[in-house]
């Protein structure tokens, strides 16, 4: 499986398994399921309160503009997904496979927006034999949209799968400090969580401290003004927020 290397903006470089292109197709047919139910459904719930008839002594263009308002949705799928869940579709998600920035920012709208445009050259043109050929000769498996927006797509499903003895509750708005958290395995992050609560019990802060030397040796995270509780209590934090939606 390739790697996707990024230099964050805490300047540290975290390394991601890109999605494969088995995965990456997959999502999109299952996207195309989904707007194909949408559209679907629309229609049956339309013919069934006789909507074409009712509307049939409408002008063209009023005609059009009331069709195109009812499938909006489906014009806007994927970015409007992918800016609510954080680049991902409810394919991609089932997938398990996620649409970043390159350069280590978060992806904003713009990014979302410029992937979703250039669907039409990477997708709808010779049926998405454009952007098949771009992600296979691409170093970092990308399309043209990918490119021109700074993306990529990485896959989710190694080490971060998350067990539910680590699991927290986050709040929506939740930032994290630490993206290179993610370096640690399931297993890692419980055997953290036993040995700091144990620590915590006996008030061994010995332990917690070197438990804190040695997570930030593997995580690659330089020093930080946090105290060792507060940091592995972030870390935790951390870690949650970038598998629980996984």
């Amino acid at each position: 499986m390739s790697q996707l290397y990024i230099n964050t903006t805490q300047n540290v470089n975290v390394e991601f398994n890109l999605a494969s292109l088995g995965s990456r197709i997959l999502a999109q047919l299952l996207d195309l399921v989904f707007k194909a139910c949408y559209v679907t459904t629309v229609l049956i719930i339309l013919n069934y309160f006789d909507f074409f008839t009712r509307i049939s002594i409408m002008d063209y263009w009023s005609f059009a503009a009331l069709i195109i308002l009812f499938f909006l949705p489906v014009i806007f799928y994927s970015v409007f997904q992918e800016v609510i869940w954080n680049g991902q579709t409810l394919g991609k998600k089932i997938m398990k496979i996620r649409v970043i920035k390159i350069d280590g920012f978060n992806a904003g709208f713009a990014d979302y927006a410029i992937r979703w445009l250039f669907r039409v050259i990477d997708v709808s043109i010779g049926y998405g034999i454009i952007g098949l050929i771009t992600v296979i000769v691409s170093d970092k498996s990308q399309r043209f949209g990918d490119m021109a927006a700074g993306t990529g797509v990485i896959s989710l499903k190694k080490d971060i799968s998350i067990n539910q003895t680590i699991l927290l509750n986050l709040k929506e708005d939740y930032e994290p400090l630490f993206p290179t958290v993610i370096r640690l395995s399931d297993n890692d992050v419980r055997i953290i969580n036993d040995t700091f609560q144990a620590a915590l019990k006996a008030k061994d802060y010995k332990t917690i401290s070197k438990l804190v030397f040695k997570i930030k040796e593997v995580t690659g995270i330089q020093d930080t003004n946090l105290k060792d509780i507060q940091f592995i209590n972030t870390v935790m934090r951390d870690y949650n927020y970038y598998t629980q939606e996984m």
